[in-house]
């Protein structure tokens, strides 16, 4: 049982399980605090927590699955491609989003930092937190950050954005999909635009566009603040 639990492919197949598993549970209970991505992490947390199966069993094969990040994210130019009408003629306040949510994203940071007298490889870490996974790794690990730190930054503000976004469009009677979906983007990167897409099409390919430029600006202003 040892063996089979380190295998690769046992960890692809529990990913799997629980992200179905958490589709399902989305069908029964339709409501927007049951995002599948955040469910199928609570099932995976609780499957580790409550069977023999260890973290590093389970990155045999999860690791394996981090691969996919990156072409999965690429992906996503093909969706901003067939709104690229949208992306013309609302270049300069999607472009000014998009700066205003990066610096915003790190200025918040810097000041929880110094608040609470983080410095140094955490603060690091926390930074790129914003920014889709890919390009958050690379800004942390090339700086002396945490990888671990900085991929569960990433992941739970990607989570908050999925969850609460939302409910803020609503709040705010935001209408506009252009509006609604950099600002998804800009906020929760890829998790924001898994949400984003469940919206519209178009809340889709702005959040993806929007994930892209918080990368590029983000990388570029972050060397400035490290």
């Amino acid at each position: 049982m040892e063996t089979l639990f380190s295998l690769p492919v046992f960890g692809i197949i529990i990913t799997v399980i629980c992200f179905y598993a958490a589709a399902q549970t989305r069908r029964v209970i339709n409501h927007q605090l049951v995002n599948p991505l955040f469910v199928a992490n609570i099932y995976l947390i609780l499957l580790l927590w409550f069977t023999p199966v260890t973290l590093d069993q389970y990155m045999q094969g999860g690791n394996i699955i981090q691969l996919f990040i990156v072409p999965a994210t690429t992906i996503l130019a093909l969706k901003i491609y067939h709104q690229r009408r949208l992306l013309f003629a609302n270049v300069v306040p999607i472009f000014a989003g998009c700066l205003a949510g990066s610096v915003v994203s790190i200025v918040s940071i810097l000041f929880l930092c110094r608040l609470f007298n983080i410095e140094g490889a955490l603060r690091v870490s926390l930074l790129p937190k914003s920014v889709t996974t890919a390009i958050a790794l690379e800004l942390s690990e090339q700086n002396g950050g945490y990888r671990g730190l900085t991929v569960s930054a990433v992941i739970v503000t990607g989570m908050v954005s999925c969850i609460f976004a939302p409910f803020f469009i609503k709040i705010f009677k935001l209408k506009d999909p252009v509006a609604a979906g950099i600002a998804m983007g800009a906020s929760g990167h890829a998790i924001g635009t898994s949400a984003a897409l469940e919206l519209g099409e178009t809340e889709g390919a702005m959040s993806g566009l929007a994930m892209a430029l918080m990368g590029i600006i983000t990388s570029v202003i972050f060397v400035f603040f490290v």
